[in-house]
């Protein structure tokens, strides 16, 4: 058994040191790279139910609408993000939302203390007018041993008065204005609702500090109608709740006629590339958009360790040239849709809180389809040959580190 612990911990010692290596030789390469022009779709409106969900591809135009809405706020602004630079686009949220606390307009804010270790600590002074909550580095206590507290706070909400929310993939900083392709959206009508009521509930679960004062609770009205075509799918380690991985299930079980996903970081569990293979073995068409080469060139190692099986049950792997994917939506049937902040990896399905629209409406639908088509004409098709004839040290590579997705 000593031994056997001793070649155990080897292992994972390699493992942890060639993936540490792999990621400084990255960063050294990509230091001094131009950004790419990659294609985009203007931000399209349908209407939901009683109210319109609007999607954005570009962070400019998403900037521009989040800013418009913050500074026409009367009563209210809820604003929660992962990454918050401290840059040019940083400083321009900070201040849109200083000024309308300024105005009198109460404004909470939200940002994870992990993601933005390297943030400036001047940029993190906010005015005493905002209510601002980090969520700690460090969230389990003297519970060491208790999973529910290393969740990261990786969601991305905005939400303005009772009439307009956003929610999906985008963080807040320059390169993700003009550099990354990712995918939100505006919503209006009593789904905004939801949204506002999944702020309130982190705010309220977190607001308890140990060593400083307690924010006080953010209490709501409780809406007097529900949109029944939209759900609002929180995953909330604290409560042990992870249900977008069940959403992802279960919607992909059901396809009868296509499946398309863009992802950053695919790394699935068994069960999930299971339910993949199970549905383009009946014929469904399933495709998987993911980046050519995301940010993190670990997580693309280790996702690279399920194309075999994906590829031999007829699954299409497209991978995005020249610039990060950052987004996380599907599609299925031309009928249902979701579009959030959980990547389909362990960290997203069963360790952070997360926050996806789950949405039942052909409209939507057919927007992210015509989104996904955009995207697949900067993309290059994964073929059964080209994976074969990847080299020797390639594949040791994807089957060496493939271990760590279950931690990552």
């Amino acid at each position: 058994m000593r031994l056997l612990r001793r070649v155990l911990l080897t292992v994972l010692g390699l493992q942890v040191l060639i993936a540490v290596t792999m990621s400084v030789v990255d960063s050294y390469r990509k230091r001094g790279k131009k950004p790419v022009a990659f294609p985009t779709t203007a931000p399209t409106t349908v209407e939901v139910g009683e109210g319109t969900i609007t999607t954005y591809t570009y962070g400019r135009d998403l900037y521009d609408d989040m800013i418009a809405a913050i500074e026409g706020a009367k009563r209210q602004v809820l604003f929660e993000t992962y990454i918050w630079k401290g840059d040019r686009t940083g400083e321009r949220f900070k201040r849109a939302l200083a000024e309308a606390a300024e105005r009198g307009v109460e404004v909470y804010c939200i940002y994870d203390g992990f993601a933005n270790l390297v943030v400036s600590p001047v940029f993190k002074r906010f005015p005493a007018t905002m209510k601002v909550l980090k969520f700690p580095l460090y969230a389990a206590g003297w519970r060491f041993f208790d999973l529910r507290g290393y969740g990261r706070d990786h969601r991305k909400i905005l939400v303005v008065d009772d009439t307009v929310g956003f929610v999906g993939g985008y963080n807040i900083g320059d390169a993700y204005e003009t550099e990354w392709r990712d995918t939100h959206v505006r919503i209006t009508g009593p789904g905004v609702w939801d949204l506002k009521r999944a702020f309130a509930d982190f705010w309220n679960l977190h607001r308890r500090r140990r060593l400083r004062h307690s924010e006080r609770p953010l209490l709501l009205e409780t809406a007097s109608t529900w949109e029944s075509k939209i759900r609002v799918q929180r995953n909330v380690p604290r409560l042990w709740m992870f249900p977008i991985r069940a959403m992802y299930l279960e919607a992909i079980n059901r396809s009868s006629r296509n499946v398309w996903m863009t992802q950053a970081y695919f790394l699935p569990d068994q069960d999930f590339v299971d339910a993949l293979k199970d549905a383009a073995r009946r014929g469904v068409d399933v495709r998987l958009l993911l980046p050519l080469k995301s940010n993190h060139i670990v997580a693309d190692w280790v996702s690279r360790g399920y194309f075999s099986q994906l590829l031999d049950a007829g699954v299409k792997i497209l991978r995005f040239k020249g610039a990060m994917v950052h987004a996380k939506t599907a599609t299925v049937d031309g009928t249902w849709s979701t579009v959030g902040t959980a990547n389909i990896d362990r960290l997203s399905l069963q360790g952070n809180y997360e926050i996806n629209l789950e949405v039942i409406d052909p409209g939507l639908a057919a927007t992210l389809e015509k989104i996904f088509l955009t995207d697949e004409t900067n993309c290059a098709p994964l073929t059964r040959y080209e994976w074969e004839a990847r080299d020797l040290h390639r594949k040791f590579t994807e089957s060496f580190l493939r271990p760590l997705g279950r931690i990552l």
